[in-house]
């Protein structure tokens, strides 16, 4: 696509959908994804490392760990921040959208699907439109984690899920919402999908008494009982909303 004197808006979501992609300290001219971002959009490597920094600038946690990000942000910056956090689904739907349109590739083809899987007409659509969100939600939830799980410290990406607080089935709206998510290894994700384990809002682990059926003590000790009551990890940015910790308490810990 040709450049042009300033950031369009379409740009501009596609330099958010990276924001939300990559750990913000890879957020560098450096980053093969930055610049085939930089690429595709038609702008210099540098240029997207700054349009990234000028979004974590508005970033809440990177804030209050002393990470101010870049001052000279546009009105459009702060424009597209304030559409994504109003409207997760529709705006990283958009992204992808957008991204395939400046790669002139279906939409299916960025993000991996297998064509010849999908079925035809509204199914379709629909299919697609689920894998988009599932994709965003990943990328965005293990980026904000630095993929590290939130429990244990698991660095190991291949081990990695990204984990609903408030259930896909039960929030339709914030089904990309990065902050309605959690990095976690993929025995914590059970247990917490099966309310085993919960996170309260002040970000401490809750481990639930229904463990105590696990008999071998030192295996419930190893992998449970030894992280209650110990803070997670915080993710560098898009720190999980205390509502959905809140629901996730209330309607599936198993007290």
């Amino acid at each position: 696509m040709p450049r042009a004197d300033n950031w369009t808006r379409e740009q501009t979501i596609i330099a958010f959908n990276l924001y939300c992609s990559i750990p913000f300290g890879q957020a560098h001219s450096r980053n093969p994804e930055v610049k085939k971002v930089a690429e595709l959009v038609g702008r210099s490597a540098g240029a997207v490392a700054r349009k990234l920094g000028n979004f974590g600038s508005l970033d809440p946690e990177l804030k209050k760990r002393g990470v101010v990000g870049l001052a000279n942000r546009s009105k459009l910056d702060e424009e597209i921040w304030n559409e994504f956090h109003a409207d997760w689904n529709k705006q990283a739907y958009k992204s992808v959208e957008l991204i395939a349109e400046y790669k002139k590739e279906p939409i299916e083809e960025v993000i991996s699907i297998n064509i010849e899987d999908l079925p035809k007409g509204i199914d379709r659509r629909s299919m697609v439109k689920v894998r988009v969100y599932q994709d965003f939600f990943r990328k965005a939830v293990l980026a904000a984690y630095e993929n590290t799980c939130c429990i244990t410290g698991i660095t190991m990406k291949e081990l990695h899920v990204a984990s609903h607080i408030k259930p896909w089935s039960i929030d339709e709206v914030n089904r990309t919402n990065p902050q309605n998510g959690i990095c976690l290894n993929a025995l914590h994700d059970r247990a917490f999908d099966k309310g085993l384990i919960t996170i309260l809002p002040d970000y401490t682990i809750l481990i639930s008494k229904h463990l105590d059926e696990i008999k071998n003590d030192e295996i419930r000790n190893k992998f449970f009982t030894d992280y209650n009551k110990k803070s997670i990890i915080r993710p560098h940015k898009f720190l999980p909303e205390t509502e959905f910790l809140d629901f996730h308490y209330e309607h599936i810990f198993r007290k």
